[in-house]
């Protein structure tokens, strides 16, 4: 169900980031590129960045661990951009998908996609944790 709520946010803060034009970050609909196939666009992508994020992301976290400590944490923005940018990567060889203008501009947005990320984990997380800590 993480998964499933976790793709949902992610195609939102996707479709939120290509609604703003700097950033050259769009999406390439499936044929014939109605709203329908826009929609299961968005969630394919974001699926697949869900699990990039997750298996590719994760390795290389722990690989580049000490430039995290030595940027104090700064490295992070830019290996979610790199995600982001092989996200856009894979999708393409589809012929629909994400595409990013620039890597710096994959950058900026996969800080926007954090940061929706952060907002809607912390609406969204469970409210039980709280109710055990009162009692």
């Amino acid at each position: 169900m993480r998964f499933i709520i976790r793709v949902v946010v992610n195609a939102f803060a996707l479709w939120v980031v290509t609604l703003i034009p700097a950033l050259q970050v769009s999406i390439v609909a499936f044929p014939p590129g109605e709203t329908l196939q826009l929609v299961l666009t968005l969630l394919a992508v974001a699926a697949i960045f869900a699990l990039v994020n997750t298996i590719i992301g994760t390795v290389v976290k722990i690989v580049a661990f000490p430039l995290y400590i030595l940027t104090l944490g700064l490295i992070g923005f830019i290996i979610n951009g790199f995600l982001l940018w092989l996200t856009a990567w894979i999708t393409s060889g589809f012929g629909w998908g994400l595409t990013v203008g620039h890597f710096w501009w994959g950058v900026v947005a996969a800080l926007i996609i954090s940061i929706i990320n952060g907002i809607f984990g912390f609406i969204l997380r469970p409210q039980a944790k709280k109710q055990r800590r009162r009692d």
